[in-house]
């Protein structure tokens, strides 16, 4: 098996290279200020409303590498920064939301506190029971090492699985309020 480290390297490399990809694409479809604008919003989103962390991982991890702050805490600090940026823009650039489906979504999240807001709520409390599994990836140099992991990977397995089975009910309202045909 692969050292813990060389794991989380790889996750943050394809994370970038995804988000990377996606202001390429709608810089390339837009303009240079509206795509990253439009990623920026679309970043919030999957930090707000994914129940991992995925997006501030792409700032806890270097973080945690340059400045060997816990994960935890910079994930704290993500939140805030995702708070900010949409604060600011839909008080002073509403017109960005426009843009995607995804910055679509955001906004009616942002400002449909019930029942949207829950879907953030638990996304948070999934994010931030995932991020203590990563800062325990970066103190260990074996797999077996991992101790809480070991004793609790099922307990959290279990938990995530229920968080991903409330979000997935949150997000077909969230999809069914926008119109969107969810017939499969």
């Amino acid at each position: 098996m692969k050292h813990p480290r060389h794991q989380v390297w790889i996750k943050f490399l394809l994370l970038l290279l995804i988000l990377l990809s996606y202001f390429g694409y709608l810089t390339y479809q837009y303009d240079f200020i509206t795509g990253g604008v439009a990623s920026l919003i679309t970043w919030s989103f999957f930090v707000f409303c994914t129940p991992v962390a995925d997006a501030g991982f792409l700032l806890d991890f270097p973080i945690r590498l340059l400045l060997g702050v816990r994960m935890v805490l910079s994930e704290i600090v993500v939140w805030i920064i995702a708070i900010m940026i949409n604060v600011l823009l839909l008080f002073y650039l509403p017109e960005f939301y426009e843009t995607t489906f995804v910055t679509q979504t955001m906004k009616k999240i942002l400002t449909t506190p019930f029942p949207y807001w829950s879907v953030v709520l638990l996304s948070g409390v999934g994010t931030f029971l995932s991020i203590r599994f990563g800062d325990e990836l970066m103190d260990v140099f074996h797999h077996k090492d991992r101790f809480f992991y070991l004793r609790h990977h099922f307990k959290h397995e279990l938990i995530l699985f229920a968080f991903f089975i409330l979000v997935l009910f949150g997000y077909y309202e969230i999809i069914s309020t926008l119109g969107v045909n969810t017939n499969f």
